[in-house]
């Protein structure tokens, strides 16, 4: 009997740890906005030009407001990467171009908590977050792959609370 209960216990742990690790692999950047989505089609060239200011209101006329973490955040580094191909830093000289015609980067948050609420709190909001961080307060536009060199440091921010 004693073996049988251990064997059955081994099979469940093996069964959780292969759940572990197709949740794992399957993360992504979640694109999110409010539960009003603004009305425009969110495809990856669009997507880049939101985020580098390029179109600034939706089909509706109604202005769009992307937001990024921090510089230093590992998500905003793994989103740039995704998304449009270079590092935060190295988007300094266009953002100083930009600021020189009356353009400024995107807003700034602190966490992916402060992200969500963001997004759910203001009209045209556009946000990212891991996958695993998506709730019903917001919806998701689109998803972006994670680089691989980033993915494992990008999964133990599931695993915290913030």
């Amino acid at each position: 009997m004693f073996r049988w209960r251990r064997l059955f216990r081994g099979l469940l742990l093996l069964a959780g740890l292969g759940w572990a690790i197709i949740a794992c692999s399957d993360e992504t950047i979640a694109v999110i906005t409010g539960p009003m989505s603004p009305a425009i089609v969110f495809d990856r060239s669009t997507l880049q030009d939101i985020f580098l200011k390029r179109i600034r209101v939706d089909d509706t006329h109604a202005a769009l407001l992307p937001l990024n973490l921090s510089p230093t955040d590992p998500l905003r580094l793994a989103f740039s990467l995704s998304l449009l191909g270079e590092r935060p830093e190295a988007l300094q000289r266009y953002w100083t171009e930009r600021y020189f015609h009356g353009i400024s980067p995107p807003y700034s948050v602190r966490s992916q908590e402060s992200m969500l609420r963001f997004v759910t709190e203001t009209p045209g909001a556009v946000g990212y977050v891991v996958s695993c961080r998506v709730d019903s307060r917001v919806r998701v536009v689109a998803r972006l792959s994670i680089p691989a060199e980033l993915a494992s440091q990008l999964h133990q921010l599931c695993d915290k609370t913030e």
